[in-house]
């Protein structure tokens, strides 16, 4: 559903946010290290999702990445999924084809509409906050 560039990042940030509650800032090795993803990937990942604003990247040899008491609380899944793929999900057709539309549905127009609508309303109300906690808790995983 989402692109593996998306699912790193969800997978980072969330990571960062468990780290950042602790007041721990973290390099890139231990981000990659501890959600499972290639570094360099990783890497690219967090500078699109700093440009973005939704993470704080310190350089130096004391810095790395953090996230502030804000974003933590206020950043949704959905700005996350924006930020790496862009809306396409929230407003692209099931088949992928570029002329669908309430006018010209594909097949499965009605249907997707529905599903697109629950996953955006899902992303939009869930925050990194919510998803750190889980992984605190022992509730969640990010590694199989």
């Amino acid at each position: 559903m989402f692109s593996k560039a998306c699912e790193h990042g969800i997978k980072a940030i969330i990571y960062i946010a468990t780290q950042s509650l602790d007041g721990n800032r973290v390099k890139i090795t231990a981000v990659a290290e501890h959600t499972g993803t290639p570094e360099a990937f990783t890497a690219k990942v967090l500078g699109l999702l700093t440009k973005h604003q939704i993470l704080h990247s310190i350089k130096g040899p004391f810095g790395g990445f953090e996230m502030d008491q804000n974003q933590i609380h206020n950043t949704s899944l959905s700005q996350i999924v924006k930020a790496v793929d862009g809306d396409q999900i929230f407003m692209g057709c099931g088949l992928g084809l570029k002329e669908c539309n309430a006018l010209k549905p594909c097949p499965m127009h009605n249907s997707f509409v529905k599903i697109r609508t629950d996953l955006k309303n899902m992303l939009e109300k869930t925050t990194v906050y919510e998803l750190a906690v889980g992984i605190i808790s022992g509730e969640s995983i990010l590694m199989r």
